[in-house]
């Protein structure tokens, strides 16, 4: 029983699939916060543009 126990402490493989599972997260909240900025940014662009062509003054 000590021998299996033994083994389980010094398995790693199943740290590296967490850690692959938290980098791919750690990208994937990135790239949404960036595709969100890059949203609001264009968004505020097109909406002075077309305010600028809507003007009538």
């Amino acid at each position: 029983m000590k021998n299996l126990f033994d083994r389980f402490v010094k398995d790693e493989s199943g740290a590296t699939a967490i850690e692959y599972g938290l980098i791919a997260a750690l990208i994937s909240v990135a790239l949404i916060t960036g595709a969100t900025t890059l949203g609001n940014a264009l968004n505020n662009q097109f909406n002075a543009l077309s305010g600028k062509l809507n003007y009538t003054g």
